[in-house]
């Protein structure tokens, strides 16, 4: 069943693995940067409903969904220690497959990795969700730059369709209760980050079993290019359970 969920399988050999969501608007060739290990942790990007290859795919209506088929995706591969990992939009859905994996006593990730996002009893938050479908149009263009792909009018669509919809998915969540992680949880926010401030993310304390914060050099898309202190946050996470402690510190 992670066939279709993952774009390539983990290895048996790798200690821990960590599951990358994407960003919004995005699938899992947006991680097609990063290296395959990090400091002995393999990067596994998770290829969500609606988009790429998964294009024909109805995608959820909420978070809850779609968190409920990622973690039932993923339980196959829960055999070691994992983490989750998502960047804006996606830090919401990785905290809550969390919720679903500690809910249905799965397997309990080692570290949960939220970058770039308010807490969920906060949101929903950002600029992205005041837009028109024009303006959200012009952002899709952007990224693509961003990430190396000229902005085709065809693809700009289908990737604004994608965006869309997951515009949409952000807006509705609206947990009605806070569920604190059984597991460690870091929040992430970057020095230049204009989308999401770095105190934004101090509401992300309430959330994990520890929690801690970390401050890393960058702006909002700075995450793409797999800056070495991001891989070095989640390969110290996933071994130790521990990064910077609870307060905020600068480790880019």
């Amino acid at each position: 069943m992670t066939g279709k969920w993952l774009t390539r399988a983990p290895l048996p050999e790798s200690a821990a693995l960590l599951f990358c969501l994407p960003y919004s608007g995005c699938g899992a060739s947006m991680y097609r940067s990063w290296p395959r290990f990090a400091g002995g942790i393999e990067l596994c990007p998770v290829q969500l409903p609606g988009r790429e290859n998964r294009m024909r795919e109805p995608v959820p209506d909420t978070y809850e969904e779609i968190a409920e088929a990622v973690a039932a995706a993923l339980r196959p591969e829960l055999d070691r220690p994992y983490g989750l990992f998502g960047h804006c939009g996606s830090a919401l859905l990785a905290y809550q497959t969390a919720v679903e994996l500690q809910r249905t006593g799965a397997p309990r990730p080692a570290h949960v990795f939220v970058s770039s996002q308010v807490a969920p009893d906060e949101g929903p938050y950002g600029r992205f969700l005041r837009m028109d479908r024009e303006a959200l149009r012009t952002e899709v263009a952007e990224l693509m730059r961003r990430t190396g792909n000229p902005p085709v009018p065809d693809l700009v669509e289908l990737c604004l369709d994608v965006l869309t919809t997951d515009v949409a998915v952000n807006r509705r969540y609206r947990p009605e209760t806070r569920t604190v992680l059984d597991t460690a949880l870091t929040a992430i926010a970057w020095t230049d980050d204009a989308e999401v401030e770095p105190w934004r993310t101090e509401g992300w304390e309430r959330y994990g079993t520890p929690t801690h914060r970390a401050l890393l050099d960058g702006g909002h898309h700075s995450f793409l290019d797999a800056p070495a202190p991001l891989l070095d946050l989640f390969a110290t996470g996933l071994v130790t359970g521990l990064v910077t402690g609870s307060e905020m510190e600068n480790v880019g």
